[in-house]
């Protein structure tokens, strides 16, 4: 037995001590707050950080289709890196490469320096917020997961509220660069979290790295992404277009081909195998294509096509992260009550709906409508997400969780970035730039965007009426504690 009081590879919550136990969710908290206060405050900017570097607003999307593409392409080793190194020395790393980024991004003269340096900050996102997700799985038994994911993204949701806002202050009254700023001291407190309450969880036998799996894997996901980006833009041919398609799926072809014969492949595909983590991760990488460029929609919408001041614009979206604070209340007792499989395919239909819902909006739309679409789009989306992130785990061994985790976080910022690169190819197709300055021009192109968006979370609801009724059981049941 190993001597070291560094605990079981897979301890339950009453491993750890009083005080890491309470705070634990808090320091992943923190992990999800800086990365989520980073990506909305962002959006918010778009506009001004476009006008400021040159460039048009919708060529922004490389800035922040190039993060999420960046956590795509490294997350699949972040399980590896955590079994290997440990949880506590990689999440303190990946939180100091996060806020290095962050402090370059602050000072880039340009775009292209600016995607590089958000490509940095996805090395560290990438095994940020997956190691924090990963060690909360191994701490927690699984009946306690959706209480404590759902805590997490309490203090997580903060982010959202306030980076709209904060965003639109910072671009009207100080500079664009403060943006990034804001996440150095953040993540300063972060390390100082992480060496006092952060579990090692480690393996003591790591298998080697797949390094030919990461290469044909990575190499296909970053083509992929990139002719999404350049679709569009008149930049390459059609035949170099499909050339660059063919090469990116023998890449994915040959991933998938290696990954059945490999000993220890970098993304564990026989995990597919579940019922429960085929819906989720399926499930929900197709209901991200649609969802995903939302946040880069609605700014453009709102003070491009609306005429809003980013302040404004900030303001218009905080009902969303509201809502999704009041839905956390009622998060398992609807899982409890409903199961997974009718809250996923009723709740990605009025997704769905709400998307197309958005295309309504208009300069003659009353200012309540828009809040009350926000609050209402801000409550589904929350229960989506959730009920998501806690079935992929509902059948999965403890030994397998790691590997869960990664092909689970790895699928979700892939469809990000594709969803933000999708919603760009289709507000080009709809909205050609040289009808930009034309306001209800420019309103009906991006209404044609969110139509598009809605019909494709729709289609996702195919995917979650595999599942059965009993499935995710063992995920939303809770011990309830009665008083007296």
């Amino acid at each position: 037995m190993d001597p070291s009081p560094r605990p079981d590879p897979a301890p339950s919550a009453e491993g750890l001590n009083s005080s890491s136990r309470n705070l634990l969710p808090w320091l992943v908290a923190v992990a999800f707050f800086m990365e989520s206060l980073d990506t909305t405050i962002l959006n918010t900017g778009v506009p001004v950080i476009a006008k400021a570097l040159s460039v048009t607003a919708l060529a922004m999307k490389a800035v922040l289709a190039s993060y999420t593409l960046a956590l795509a392409i490294f997350i699949p080793i972040s399980g590896w890196m955590a079994d290997r190194f440990g949880t506590r020395r990689v999440f303190a790393t990946a939180i100091g490469i996060f806020t290095l980024g962050s402090l370059l991004c602050g000072i880039s003269t340009n775009i292209h320096e600016l995607v590089l340096c958000r490509v940095l900050q996805g090395c560290g996102g990438a095994m940020m917020v997956p190691v924090g997700r990963l060690t909360l799985v191994r701490a927690f038994a699984k009946h306690e997961l959706v209480r404590v994911m759902s805590f997490v993204s309490i203090p997580a949701l903060v982010g959202p509220m306030l980076g709209p806002v904060a965003g639109g202050l910072i671009v009207d009254y100080l500079h664009w660069r403060v943006i990034f700023f804001l996440n150095i001291p953040i993540g300063l407190l972060g390390l100082v979290l992480v060496y006092l309450h952060l579990p090692d969880y480690r393996e003591e036998d790591t298998p080697p790295l797949d390094l030919l799996g990461l290469i044909l894997f990575g190499s296909g996901v970053a083509l992929l992404s990139y002719v999404l980006e350049v679709f569009g833009d008149h930049t390459l041919s059609a035949r170099e277009i499909f050339g660059l398609l063919a090469i990116s799926s023998a890449l994915l072809a040959g991933y998938w081909l290696h990954a059945k014969e490999a000993p220890f492949p970098l993304l564990r595909l026989a995990l597919f195998r579940l019922r429960t983590f085929r819906a989720a991760v399926g499930g929900g990488f197709i209901t991200r294509l649609g969802i995903g460029g939302v946040p880069f929609l609605l700014p453009l919408l709102y003070q491009i096509g609306l005429g809003y001041t980013p302040v404004q614009s900030g303001l218009l979206i905080m009902p969303q992260a509201i809502a999704a604070m009041v839905m956390n209340a009622f998060m398992t007792r609807l899982l409890n009550r409903f199961g997974y499989r009718y809250i996923l395919i009723s709740n990605t239909f009025i997704i769905g709906v709400l998307l197309v819902l958005f295309a309504t909006i208009g300069l003659r739309t009353p200012l309540w409508v828009i809040v009350l679409l926000a609050f209402v789009y801000g409550a589904f989306s929350t229960l989506q997400y959730t009920s998501m992130n806690t079935l992929v785990y509902a059948d999965v061994a403890e030994e397998d969780t790691s590997a869960a985790s990664t092909i689970f976080a790895t699928m979700q910022q892939m469809a990000l970035s594709f969803g933000v690169a999708i919603a760009g190819l289709a507000t080009a197709f709809f909205l050609p730039e040289h009808i930009w300055q034309i306001p209800i021009v420019f309103i009906h192109g991006i209404h044609k965007a969110f139509i598009a968006l809605g019909i494709l979370t729709v289609v996702s609801t195919v995917v979650f009426r595999n599942l059965r009724h009993r499935d995710g059981l063992s995920i939303s049941r809770q011990k309830l504690v009665h008083a007296g």
